[in-house]
């Protein structure tokens, strides 16, 4: 059944992606002929409306119609641009999400019940809803303090989203499933595993209590960062349905009117977002992975602020390195060390040749050599970048996808405030910082301390992993002289299983057997 209901809920996407007018803008470029001709069949389904319409205002109100899942599936593939194309991501990166008010009751109840106290011990003011997402709304609200009375943010889950998520997810899986299947250049993405990430970043971003840890997280990361720091929390009034902080006043970034009118260095933020950014991803390796600008504001004092860290990412000591030495190697032109990179990752199989790799690598840099400083993009630079190892059967990599994405938003960002944006020139103090640091001689004396560490750690966990040695030692030898033994319990659970089979069996034979006599019964 439930396969079933994931049939039928595939059937509703479908129809409403015609009626909007999607399926139509499908390039033809790449499809049979029989998927024109169905593709032509199905105009006359199609709204005039949506026809009239850009293909990104399609694909927006399509997925808003489909609700709050679909939102964020469309959010989370936009970050993918390697599974949907670059055009399709830059269409669902505009997709706002916005989303009905649902009744402050039902917030009230949702708090109460996640936190076990009445609304009126909680706060001393609770008020309407002033923003709604896809899963979660915002409210205003006043605590009370020893410091007097305090205005908070107060986010809250949205009623029985978990549910419609967990329904959508199985139509979801049926589609990553039968692209897997049949469409052969379409396994090197792993849909599967592109629909396991959204499940699982889906269900932490619905689990309000990690939100707040992550907030939490990087503000210890960032205490003492110039120009940059995100909302306190407050863990009284946040569990696993609504998480309480700060209340932030300041300007959008987007909002560059604003910010010069309040007297702000927009060119001077730019530099501080971006130099923000790649610290905590070089330095701390967790960073803020959705800081379009409707999460980005300045505050009264100049320092940027960060909110709704639902989506964040993480990059392991390894990936950072080598992130550094890619970027790195296209700084210097060493085309060849960027190639040696991806084999030593394993991000290239290792029956590519490695010299055919740097040619297409040079193919990306050399052409950046040739333009001004602040024409050149990092974040298309490593767009570029993921483009090319297609040819070269690189697989998904999706934390280093999820980086990509970031930058290039941040970047987006930095260059709304200072069309004349350097990327390079601003992130140069935290870059050769990190690479003089982690690349040099220093990164020596790191990794041997590490592997002082690890040496400690393997040297008290060795009387341990001898006798666990021993003990399989003797269980072996003892199975090779005697054979393999079941404990009491598992062979009767075995004869158990073995008899039902049985009894089953013997019952299929006799219905065999009847419905044999009966037609030789009636053919007589």
């Amino acid at each position: 059944m439930s396969t079933l209901g994931a049939y039928f809920r595939l059937a509703k996407v479908g129809w409403v992606l015609v009626r909007e007018g999607v399926v139509l803008a499908l390039p033809d470029e790449g499809l049979p002929a029989s998927a024109k001709f169905v593709k032509g069949m199905l105009k006359p389904l199609a709204r005039n409306k949506a026809l009239r319409s850009e293909r990104s205002d399609r694909l927006s109100k399509a997925v808003s119609r489909l609700g709050p899942s679909y939102v964020k599936m469309g959010q989370f593939l936009a970050t993918r641009p390697d599974v949907v194309g670059a055009d399709f991501a830059e269409d669902l990166a505009g997709l706002q999400d916005r989303m009905d008010f649902f009744p402050v009751a039902a917030a009230k109840a949702n708090i109460e019940g996640s936190l076990g106290r009445p609304i009126s011990e909680l706060y001393v003011e609770f008020g309407d809803p002033i923003a709604a997402a896809s899963i979660a709304q915002v409210h205003p609200a006043v605590i009370d303090t020893p410091s007097g009375r305090k205005k908070v943010a107060v986010k809250v889950i949205r009623p029985g989203v978990r549910q419609r998520f967990q329904d959508d997810l199985e139509a979801m899986y049926l589609v990553a499933d039968l692209q897997q299947r049949f469409v052969r250049s379409a396994r090197r993405l792993r849909p599967v595993e592109v629909t396991k990430t959204l499940e699982q970043t889906t269900k932490i971003e619905m689990d309000l209590r990690l939100e707040a840890a992550a907030l939490s997280e990087l503000a210890e990361n960032t205490k003492g960062d110039p120009g940059f720091r995100v909302p306190e929390v407050d863990w009284e009034r946040t569990g696993r349905d609504v998480v309480t902080m700060e209340w932030i006043d300041g300007i959008k970034m987007s909002d560059t009117d604003a910010l010069k009118a309040a007297g702000h260095d927009l060119n001077a933020l730019a530099d501080t977002l971006i130099q923000s950014f790649l610290r905590h991803t070089l330095r701390d390796g967790f960073f803020h992975a959705d800081m379009h600008p409707g999460n980005l504001f300045v505050d009264p004092t100049g320092i940027i602020v960060a909110v709704d860290m639902g989506i964040a990412g993480r990059l392991g000591k390894k990936e950072r390195r080598f992130l550094a030495e890619i970027l790195y190697g296209f700084i210097t032109r060493d085309y060849m060390r960027v190639a040696e990179v991806h084999f030593e990752a394993g991000y290239v199989p290792a029956h590519h040749d490695m010299a055919s790799f740097a040619q297409a690598i040079r193919a990306i840099g050399e052409p950046i050599h040739g333009q001004p400083a602040e024409t050149i993009s990092m974040g298309k630079l490593l767009t570029l970048l993921f483009e090319v190892t297609e040819l070269f059967d690189m697989e998904t990599r999706p934390e280093l996808v999820m980086l990509q994405k970031t930058m290039v938003v941040v970047e987006g960002v930095s260059r709304i405030l200072n069309p004349r944006f350097n990327m390079w020139k601003a992130a140069d103090p935290v870059v050769s910082g990190w690479i003089r640091d982690n690349l040099g001689p220093k990164r020596i004396v790191t990794d041997l301390k590490d592997g002082v560490k690890a040496a400690i750690k393997l040297a008290e966990a060795a009387p341990e992993i001898a006798a666990k040695t021993e003990k399989l030692h003797s269980e072996l030898m003892y199975m090779s002289e005697n054979g393999l033994r079941f404990d009491e319990r598992t062979a009767e659970a075995i004869g158990r299983s073995e008899a039902r089979h049985t009894r089953l069996g013997r019952l299929a034979l006799w219905v065999i057997a009847v419905t044999l006599i009966y037609i030789a019964v009636r053919i007589s």
